[in-house]
């Protein structure tokens, strides 16, 4: 794994849009290179025979049943409105 003295830190910082100083990129660095060592750790792990997995328990549906329920009137829907016609909001042309 690379050591942070063969970390790019000005490239990694490059692309995050950030401006370090030179004491920010020391540090980064040292802490970048502690995660890499920690992915290298994981690395080493033999993982065969096991299922890959997105989550640590089975995921189920948990949505409600679909049922149809009376919604909102139309006077209420367009009590708020800034300006409606026709039983409908209008509002300012916004596309040619």
């Amino acid at each position: 794994m690379a050591s942070p003295q063969e970390l790019n830190i000005d490239y990694v910082a490059q692309l995050a849009r950030l401006a370090l100083t030179e004491d920010e990129k020391a540090k980064f660095a040292a802490q970048l290179g502690d995660v890499l060592h920690h992915i290298d750790q994981l690395t080493q792990i033999d993982v065969t025979g096991i299922e890959p997995t997105a989550h640590a328990f089975p995921v189920e549906n948990v949505w409600a049943e679909d049922v149809a329920r009376p919604g909102l009137s139309v006077e209420h829907a367009l009590q708020n409105a800034p300006a409606q016609r026709e039983q409908m909001i209008s509002l300012p042309k916004v596309v040619d």
